[in-house]
């Protein structure tokens, strides 16, 4: 079931899932009021008279000019599109593509052109006019014009949003919110229950209960993006066995390599191996959903860009530092989950590999400190943030992981800043947590 909503996910990412779904509804609308129109009569005297379209060549000179204006600003709204795709490919980095095609709105807006389009084109194949038969689809006329004043502004919606979606604050931002929401939905969750005290467990005697020790390959080449943790440990369970993790969500398995050990006193069949397998999801590019690391990236990518000596642009890097440190603040307040994972009886069942708040911090502030060499401000701005995030650290270990981002970044202060006055102010930050 995780699997096939997992897909469902997928599909719903897509660019063109939206405009197919808008161009099919715009299909069955024109459809149904032209039966409408064939069903009921419209007197065109009154108001009536403004709305209602009483002669083929006004509804075929209408239906006309909205159809190819509607294939018009389609092709613009594409054109556009593209141009900040590029934009943002240069300045921000290739990564951010998908941040930009999962913007709902260009999706809308495309499929609401084209589908207008279509719609037009339908209506106005409706239009008879002969010796014995005249008929004017004036309920669906009127209804184009509907559709073309909201297109209206859609478009004027569309220019104001592709003008701010390509602002580094704004990118920065958006990024910062999806880390964020990512890094609470994936870290309160745990694949079955930890352990009390995992340094108590006798994982080593365990493991040597068991008579066999089956190797478990990967079937193909590609990113780790999702495992069915729960699904995996309930089979676990149920098989008696003991399953070892070499590898977690991100990163990348070559064909053939060992994904991990399956403990047994039974002899595997194939049938049981290939279970095993469906629990892992195998891809071309690296996903969200279960990788938090990936997230950072995307942010730490974009501070990284801004800090080259083709850009120059410490203040998108300080911005991408202080956005970050607000998703680092939260981590250090969680419990990061165990690589043990026992079931109901309290029986070791998964030893996964697991993601902790070191390897977060690594990933968030290792890259942006060895480019960020030769800015004092940038360095300064990475002292300050460690130290904001020491106030929220609520174990030993977090606070001995921050410490030691604070050593390296007053080393690297030490041999890029000529500054005295700057170097000096970031040695006195440093002895706020430094003993």
């Amino acid at each position: 079931m995780k699997k096939l909503l997992d897909v469902l996910n997928n599909l719903k990412e897509t660019f063109w899932l939206i405009p197919v779904l808008i161009i099919i509804f715009s299909i069955l609308l024109a459809i149904g009021f032209v039966y409408i129109d064939q069903t009921t009569v419209y007197y065109s005297d009154g108001l009536g008279r403004f709305f209602f379209v009483n002669s083929t060549d006004a509804a075929r000179s209408i239906l006309s000019t909205i159809s190819g204006a509607m294939i018009g600003v389609a092709g613009t709204v594409f054109s556009v599109t593209l141009v900040v795709l590029i934009l943002a490919s240069s300045q921000l980095g290739p990564r951010l593509i998908k941040n930009f095609m999962y913007i709902r709105l260009n999706q809308i807006v495309l499929g609401s052109y084209v589908s207008t389009y279509l719609y037009c084109l339908i209506v106005l194949n409706s239009i008879q006019e002969n010796d014995n038969f005249i008929f004017i689809p004036s309920l669906s006329i009127f209804f184009a014009i509907v559709l073309a004043i909201i297109n209206i502004i859609l478009l004027i919606v569309f220019i104001h949003r592709i003008a701010i979606s390509i602002q580094a604050d704004k990118v920065v931002s958006d990024i910062s919110a999806f880390t964020s929401e990512q890094s609470r939905v994936l870290f309160p969750e745990k694949m079955g229950d930890g352990t009390d005290n995992e340094n108590d467990l006798p994982v080593e005697a365990i493991k040597s209960e068991y008579a066999n020790i089956i190797s478990v390959k990967s079937p193909q080449s590609g990113y780790l993006q999702y495992i069915d943790g729960e699904s995996l440990l309930k089979m676990m369970t149920k098989f008696n066995t003991l399953f070892e993790m070499n590898y977690r969500p991100g990163h990348y398995l070559v064909k053939g390599i060992e994904i991990g050990k399956l403990y047994t006193n039974e002899k595997t069949e194939d049938d049981k191996l290939e279970k095993i397998l469906l629990q892992f999801v195998i891809g071309k590019t690296k996903t969200t959903k279960q990788d938090i690391e990936f997230a950072i990236y995307q942010m730490v990518e974009v501070a990284v860009r801004s800090l080259s000596s083709g850009i120059n642009d410490p203040f998108t890097a300080i911005a991408c530092i202080d956005n970050l440190t607000a998703t680092m603040c939260y981590l250090a307040k969680v419990e990061f989950p165990s690589k043990y994972r026992v079931d109901d009886k309290k029986e070791l069942r998964v030893v996964a590999n697991t993601f902790d708040f070191e390897g977060a911090l690594d990933a968030a502030f290792n890259q942006i400190r060895q480019f960020s060499a030769g800015s004092a401000a940038v360095i300064i701005r990475l002292m300050e943030v460690l130290l904001i995030i020491d106030e929220f650290a609520t174990r030993e270990s977090y606070k001995k992981a921050i410490e030691k981002h604070v050593e390296m970044t007053l080393r690297i202060g030490k041999e890029s800043i000529k500054e005295k006055n700057d170097l000096e102010d970031l040695i006195e930050r440093s002895k706020k947590i430094m003993k």
